[in-house]
């Protein structure tokens, strides 16, 4: 084994790390710690699944040099499996900052191996060929309170269960007809011990060994022994396969020849409000165009996020804080906003841009001029500065004018005096409206000795500083405002319908005005727009000319304001 991971700083100790400690000290495994993620090529992954991508490929590069983590496609059910799927998960691993190096394997590289070994239980007396029909399999298999029943076939001999298996794999036999099953208990509490089944007959073309095959192993057959052949010390799981954990050490202990000996542990998935995680039912959502794809920001998809302009540190850092425990919770989706903003507030560039513009004149700067004012490109000095042009005609938001100013407004009103930001003090002296009584112009004067932040002796100082653009330099952009795709803190509880709580108003389309600079922005560059939220050029839909932003994350972080008053 050779090291094929960088080192990394130890994450917070929790119950998965206390146990490999104890492992390494006791000795076990030669001191190495081998884990996997073993998605299925069935959908695109999601936030839960990169839940589990930093805590193995994390607890690999926690414990190099004697340490690897696989990225393993577990394609047993090549009617559902796609190359697509495939291509998707690999582009998430390595977004999210981990590589897998040369320990990239399928469970389909093993089907030949995996079927000996189910030749070999056959021939120990511990699987059987049943002609059950999936109805009867479900009747025979018994309740929780009940005990099942044993099938009719489950005493044939080894002989006629080897006869039989094999003639399933030579295609003699219909879709369904026959499955084999392990002979382990049917009166089991557990009933993923009543005679589980391990093969079934499929006839679907598979993405990597075309139609060599018209059986296929079962999920819970495949994993364990896949995770054995390739010497996996810790199988690292979610909580919903703790009732599957006694098969999968039945599995280990009862097969001949595996070069590993791993032992499964289960943690608890990710959950998060407003969210489904089901891969189903996103599934569902693309497949009824009730959202704009795989990748749409809206979605929980790890590529749906990258669009919206979710960096790979953040999530890192939002699975990192919500930790790794034994017990179910519902995570609050503002937490993760919260990880988002602080990574952003630190990285992304400034600049001005006005979602809902109102035209301000300003009748005593001089017509026709121009001047450039220097702005900061971040809080951080080394990014440097930039030239924003001002003129007598500038938009500003809708929002930061109130006809009529209720207590505590501090923005621009008739008669109110503002700040615009890096330039001068305005008054607005004039409201114009349209027939329809609707705003569509502000009359302003302003005062040159304001500028620089300056205040004229014997006048109050303005309490309120706004953002603008120079009507005349701004640039006319697609701006796509994203809210929660669910109104429901859990859409998905108990009977609902998921779909009925589908908030309507998750995607708003405007076109709004943006400084100069932004017009040539780059396809996946980062920016704050000042006093309006974190906005992404679009890697697909934006052009250098032509930009088209997705809105991120709002400036309001909730989940800091509500740990501030717990």
């Amino acid at each position: 084994m050779s090291a094929e991971v960088p080192a990394a700083t130890p994450a917070k100790s929790d119950f998965i790390r206390d146990l490999i400690a104890a492992d390494l000290a006791a000795g076990r495994n030669d001191g190495w710690v081998v884990t996997r993620f073993p998605p299925e090529p069935n959908g695109y992954l999601h936030i839960g699944h990169a839940k589990s991508i930093c805590l193995n490929f994390g607890i690999a590069q926690e414990n190099v040099p004697k340490s690897r983590c696989h990225l393993r496609f577990d394609d047993t059910n090549p009617a559902k499996e796609d190359t697509e799927y495939v291509d998707s998960i690999m582009e998430d691993v390595r977004w999210l900052g981990f590589d897998w190096g040369d320990n990239l394997f399928y469970a389909s590289d093993y089907f030949e191996k995996l079927y000996q070994f189910a030749e070999q239980l056959i021939t120990k007396g511990l699987a059987y060929v049943c002609q059950l029909t999936p109805e009867q399999m479900r009747e025979y298999r018994g309740t929780l309170t009940e005990p099942g029943k044993p099938s009719p076939w489950r005493d044939r001999s080894v002989e006629e269960n080897l006869d039989l298996f094999r003639r399933m794999r030579a295609g003699e036999f219909s879709d369904g007809d026959r499955i084999l099953r392990a002979k382990i208990d049917m009166a089991s509490p557990n009933i993923n011990m009543r005679d589980p089944a391990l093969y079934r007959i499929l006839r679907a073309h598979h993405h990597r060994t075309g139609d060599a095959w018209c059986i296929y192993p079962m999920y819970d057959y495949a994993h364990p022994l896949s995770d054995a052949l390739e010497s996996i010390t810790h199988s690292l799981c979610t909580l919903e396969f703790e009732h599957h954990r006694p098969l999968y050490e039945w599995l280990i202990n009862n097969v001949d020849g595996l070069p590993g000996r791993p032992y499964q542990r289960e943690f608890a998935r990710l959950n998060l409000t407003h969210t489904v995680m089901s891969k189903r039912k996103l599934l569902q959502l693309v497949k009824q165009s009730l959202v704009n794809g795989w990748d749409d920001p809206r979605m929980p998809t790890i590529s749906g996020m990258r669009r919206r302009g979710y960096t790979p540190a953040a999530i890192r850092d939002f699975c990192k804080t919500i930790g790794v425990t034994k017990f179910q919770s519902l995570n609050d989706f503002a937490l993760l906003e919260h990880s988002v903003r602080e990574d952003l507030n630190a990285n992304a560039l400034r600049a001005y841009g006005v979602l809902k513009p109102i035209k301000v004149v300003i009748e005593n700067y001089p017509e026709g001029q121009v001047e450039h004012l220097e702005a900061p490109n971040s809080p951080d000095a080394a990014k440097g500065t930039r030239q924003v042009p001002l003129s007598r005609e500038i938009y500003i938001e809708e929002d930061d004018f109130m006809e009529t100013p209720v207590a505590g407004f501090f923005r621009l009103y008739p008669g109110g005096e503002v700040r615009l930001k890096f330039a001068f003090c305005i008054i607005c002296k004039e409201v114009i409206k349209d027939s329809d009584g609707r705003i569509v112009e502000l009359r302003c004067t302003y005062d040159d000795a304001t500028r620089h932040g300056k205040k004229p002796e014997g006048r109050t100082k303005p309490k309120g500083i706004i953002h603008w653009v120079s009507a005349r330099h701004a640039i006319d952009a697609e701006v796509r405002l994203y809210e929660r795709l669910f109104t429901e803190e859990q859409p998905d509880a108990g009977d609902a319908d998921f779909l009925e709580c589908m908030n309507p108003e998750s995607l708003t389309v405007t076109t709004a005005k943006l400084e100069p600079s932004l017009a040539n922005a780059l396809p996946g560059s980062h920016y704050q727009f000042e006093r309006v939220g974190y906005f992404f050029a679009d890697p697909k839909d934006s052009k250098p000319g032509a930009p088209v932003f997705n809105r991120t994350v709002g400036l309001k972080d909730s989940f800091a304001k509500q740990q501030a008053k717990a």
